[in-house]
């Protein structure tokens, strides 16, 4: 990749993005777009400071290689120069004495490694001139492209006031052209990605040929297998430089171009950090902040930068670089130094900017606020202004979307909320599974037990007609005095008792429809009750509570349910007591209870209770099919029926309570 081929170097590795939009929260220029849960650095409006890299703990953010271009460089045969930014000893120190670097670099292939110190010296000298020239103008250091490149696009109304001077790497680059030969390849190898960035600018194309990072040159470095065992310790080729390699720390511009920071007159103002540099360049572009020279590095001094490796702390990292400029002074050829600056005293170190634009206009308001509404933020105190989206407000949070920088999901309340529907929805659909389920297997039971009960009638019903034929023949032959009349009769009753059951069997056997009409409640009720005489030793009441007068059912089906749980609660009553039989409303659905004050049913009855054929009363007095079938009819309404029962009389009061729920408003087509 040639300079200025792309227009961003930093890429996302999709397998490892995690969602955690710190990028985006990191990013001084929102230059991140999620979509489909990945975060895409939009090239155009990247400022190349590498915060997305650094700040990401996944590794997703990785700086797009240019290891391939400085190889193909090299190999090429031309005259190949490297430079070193003044931050390299923040780097290598703790691993290399500066001589064996220079001497691993050059068994890299480059013909010269030089130090951008000195292209530092000739910008700060620049740069004395300038502060001298402007007491009435403002002026913004251009060192940091990270800088240059965010007031070209998010404030380029400032663009006339950053400084017009070229950064240290394009001095330096220029000063070598100009001693070896405007043929010579540069490569210049930093802390920074925003140096790929300010290579490939139009307005300084072809100064710089290819910017490798410090991680880059290590990595080149072990692929080449090259380390201190098979290389030459030298020195750095000339020129050297003075304090010029005090521009990797914070202040130190200032104290290479002679220019200080009076608090008292705030004629010059220092801001290093993210939040320093974006509340400056605020200020600064609003009149609020009045200085001839504003010094603005997007890190807290080179040494932070994106491009490095080293894991020790800034104030180590500052020391490692004193320590080395110290070094240096300690050997210092004043006289030599002054030469090399004499001989560039009319070195072009000027250049332009270009206003690359990339301020979104608002949002119009309507869109704005329905962006808002469908994140569940309708009123001012909905926007809670979290930052987990990696926006400072949520107005911020919806204007992104809009451009299409970012996606609702991005806002963690809502995504909460969204969950809790999701969890509330996953949960009514599994209690309707596990309803489906028991009722499948409910009329797996009934349709087995039906299958047998079906085989059962039919082959006893014939034999039982003739039984029951001649015993009332014989009954009628034998007369009223013989004394196998009340024989007889008993034989015609229990036939008659196994003809009922053969009945109940088939009723059960029987495959029964729901047609659905619309039923009067409380008309059904009382039909019930009708139907199932009460002993003279029970109450019964009847509290209609119901405020729909009508529902969809299947009359006779209900009709029977009602009965069949009326009649169990007689026979639960066999000393007396109340039955009553109530109706309510719940939502969408019509109640029936019938309750009693009986005996109540034993606890290890009650999960047998709607089994067929299961019975607690006593031989002779019921088939166990009534619950059973009463459950069918229930489920196929798309009801439920429950129990509720005591049968201990030291836990309260005995007696059982079913509560039948059906749809109130059933489907109109035939229920199968």
């Amino acid at each position: 990749m040639q300079t200025g081929a792309v227009s961003c170097f930093v890429k996302t590795v999709p397998d490892r993005c995690r969602v955690c939009y710190t990028c985006v929260r990191e990013c001084p220029a929102k230059a991140i777009r999620i979509t489909d849960g990945q975060a895409q650095i939009i090239g155009e409006r990247c400022i190349g400071c590498g915060n997305c890299v650094q700040v990401c703990s996944q590794g997703a953010k990785q700086g797009v290689s240019t290891i391939h271009e400085a190889e193909h460089l090299l190999a090429s045969g031309d005259k190949v120069a490297a430079m070193l930014a003044p931050s390299f000893t923040a780097e290598f120190q703790a691993d290399y004495d500066f001589r064996v670097l220079v001497g691993m670099v050059r068994a890299l292939g480059f013909d010269l490694v030089t130090e951008v110190g000195f292209g530092a010296d000739l910008v700060a000298e620049r740069y004395q001139r300038l502060y001298a020239q402007s007491k009435r103008r403002s002026h913004i250091a251009t060192m940091c492209p990270a800088v240059v490149g965010f007031v070209e696009r998010y404030v380029p109304g400032m663009i006339g006031a950053l400084a017009p001077i070229v950064s240290p790497m394009i001095a330096m680059a220029r000063a070598l052209r100009h001693i070896h030969g405007p043929e010579t390849r540069i490569v210049f190898i930093g802390p920074c990605l925003g140096k790929k960035l300010e290579a490939a600018d139009a307005n300084v194309a072809g100064e710089v040929d290819v910017v490798l990072t410090f991680a880059e040159l290590r990595t080149l470095l072990e692929a080449r297998g090259i380390g201190p065992q098979n290389s030459v310790p030298a020195d750095f080729d000339p020129p050297a430089p003075n304090l010029g390699a005090l521009f990797s720390l914070s202040r130190g511009f200032l104290q290479t171009s002679g220019i200080e920071e009076d608090l008292t007159t705030n004629d010059v103002v220092a801001a290093y950090g993210k939040e320093r540099f974006i509340a400056a360049m605020e200020d600064l572009s609003q009149g609020i902040l009045e200085s001839t020279l504003l010094e603005i590095l997007f890190c807290n001094g080179c040494v932070m930068g994106a491009g490095m490796t080293t894991k020790e702390p800034l104030f180590q990292r500052r020391t490692r670089v004193s320590n080395y400029v110290r070094y240096r002074l300690a050997n210092f050829d004043k006289e030599r130094w002054n030469g090399w600056v004499n001989r560039f005293a009319g070195l072009d170190l000027e250049r332009r900017y270009t206003a690359k634009t990339q301020i979104l206009p608002p949002p119009p308001r309507p869109e704005l606020e329905a962006i808002l509404k469908r994140m569940g933020k309708i009123k001012v105190q909905d926007e809670l202004n979290c930052g987990a989206c990696g926006y400072h407000t949520c107005r911020e949070h919806a204007a992104a979307i809009f451009a299409g920088f970012a996606e609702s999901e991005m806002c963690l309340p809502y995504a909460i909320g969204e969950l809790q529907k999701t969890v509330s929805e996953l949960s009514r659909s599994n209690d309707q599974l596990r309803s489906t389920q028991e009722q499948l297997m409910h009329s797996e039971r009934l349709a087995s037990m039906g299958q047998l009960a079906a085989g059962i009638a039919h082959e006893l019903n014939n034999p039982l007609g003739v039984v029951l034929m001649y015993a009332h023949l014989l009954k009628d032959e034998a007369g009223e005095n013989s004394s196998y009349t009340k024989d007889l009769g008993l034989i015609a009753e229990q036939a008659d008792r196994c003809k009922r059951i053969v009945a109940d069997l088939l009723n059960f056997a029987r495959e029964n429809k729901v047609l659905l009409q619309s039923v009067v409640i409380e008309e059904l009720v009382r039909k019930a009750v009708a139907a199932v005489p009460a002993p003279d030793n029970i109450s019964v009441a009847i509290v209609c509570e119901h405020k729909h007068s009508h529902g969809e059912m299947d009359p006779e089906q209900i009709t029977q349910v009602l009965t069949n749980l009326i009649a169990n609660a007689y026979a639960a009553m066999p000393n007396g007591g109340r039955l009553t039989l109530g109706t309510r409303d719940d939502g969408d659905h019509i109640l029936f209870d019938v309750q009693d004050t009986g005996c109540g049913i034993p606890a290890e009855h009650r999960s047998r209770l709607f089994q067929p054929f299961f019975t607690t009363k006593q031989i002779g007095k019921g088939t166990g099919l009534g619950l059973a079938v009463s459950y069918g009819i229930v489920k196929m309404h798309r009801g439920a029926i429950t129990v509720e029962t005591n049968a201990d009389p030291s836990q309260g009061p005995t007696g059982t309570k079913f509560t039948i729920a059906l749809p109130r408003v059933a489907r109109s087509e035939r229920l199968e």
